[in-house]
C-alpha cells in the first residue's frame, strides 16, 4: 500500500497534536476547578473549627478584613454614588419622554441594586484585593514561607489562607450593602425630593420588587459572587508548591470572570425568565 503524501502526513500529525492539546487543556481546566472545590471545602472545615480562632489567628483575620475593606469602601461608595446619579437621571428622563414615569423608580432599583452594584462590587474587590492576594499566596508558598511558618509551630492555612478568603467575602458583602443603600437613597431623592411624603409609596415599591423569590436570588447571587471572588484567586495555592504560569493574576481573572458570568446569567434567568 502506498504511503500517504508527506503533506497529508503533516496535516494528520498537526490535527492529532491539536486534538491532544485540546484534551490536555480540558483536563487541566477541570482539575483547576476541582481545586477550587477543594479550597472551598477546606475553608469551610477551618472556619467551623474552634481551634482556628486562637489569639494570633483572630488578629490576622481582623487585620485582613480591615486592610481589605476599609481603603476600598469610601472610594467605591463615591464611585457607586456618581454612577447612580448618572444612571438615575438617564432613567428618569427616558421614562418621562415615553410617559412611563410611574415605572422609573422600580427600574432604577432593579438595574442598580439588583444587578449592577453586586457585580461591580465583586469585580472591584477582585481587582483591588483578592487577585493580588492570591498571587502573593502562591509566591509565598514558592519561597518556602509556609514551610517556615509550619516549622515555627504556626498553621499557615489558618494564619494566612483562611483570613484572606473571609476578608474577600466580607469585602464584597460590605461594598454591595453600603452602595446599594446609597443607590436607594439617591433614587428616593431623585423621585420624591427632600420630603418624607413619598416614603409610603417608596416602601410599597421596594416591597413589590423584593418579593421572596427575588430576595432569595439576590442574596444567593451576592453570596456566590463573594465566594467566587474570595476562593478562585487562592485556589492556585493548592495546585503546587510553585506557580506553574507566568501570570497567576491573569489566570485567576480568567477563571473568575467565567464564574461571575455564569452566576449572573443564572440569576437573570431566575429573575426574569
Amino acid at each position: 500500500m502506498d504511503k500517504p503524501p508527506s503533506s497529508l502526513r503533516s496535516l494528520q500529525d498537526s490535527l492529532g497534536e491539536i486534538g491532544r492539546d485540546g484534551v490536555r487543556r480540558s483536563v487541566g481546566w477541570s482539575v483547576s476547578w476541582w481545586h477550587v472545590v477543594r479550597v472551598g471545602a477546606l475553608i469551610l472545615v477551618l472556619a467551623l473549627s474552634p481551634s482556628t480562632y486562637s489569639r494570633a489567628n483572630r488578629a490576622a483575620l481582623a487585620r485582613h478584613i480591615v486592610v481589605g475593606t476599609a481603603p476600598m469602601l469610601p472610594w467605591f461608595a463615591m464611585l457607586a454614588a456618581l454612577i447612580s446619579v448618572v444612571l438615575i437621571r438617564i432613567v428618569i428622563v427616558t421614562a418621562q419622554s415615553y410617559g412611563l414615569s410611574q415605572y422609573a423608580l422600580e427600574m432604577m432599583v432593579r438595574v442598580l441594586v439588583l444587578e449592577l452594584i453586586p457585580l461591580a462590587a465583586a469585580l472591584f474587590v477582585a481587582l483591588r484585593n483578592t487577585v493580588p492576594s492570591g498571587a502573593e499566596l502562591v509566591r509565598m508558598h514558592a519561597r518556602g514561607e509556609f514551610a517556615a511558618l509550619h516549622g515555627s509551630g504556626t498553621d499557615a492555612l489558618r494564619h494566612e489562607l483562611l483570613p484572606r478568603v473571609i476578608a474577600g467575602v466580607f469585602s464584597v458583602l460590605m461594598l454591595a450593602a453600603v452602595s446599594g443603600l446609597i443607590a436607594m437613597v439617591l433614587a428616593y431623592l431623585a423621585v420624591y425630593g427632600f420630603t418624607l411624603a413619598g416614603l409610603p409609596g417608596f416602601t410599597h415599591t421596594l416591597g413589590h420588587i423584593f418579593n421572596p423569590g427575588v430576595t432569595l436570588i439576590f442574596t444567593l447571587k451576592t453570596l456566590f459572587f463573594s465566594f467566587a471572588v474570595a476562593l478562585i484567586p487562592v485556589a492556585a495555592f493548592l495546585r503546587s508548591a510553585a506557580p506553574q504560569r507566568a501570570s497567576p493574576e491573569l489566570d485567576s481573572l480568567v477563571r473568575l470572570f467565567a464564574a461571575i458570568l455564569l452566576i449572573e446569567a443564572v440569576s437573570l434567568l431566575g429573575n426574569y425568565y
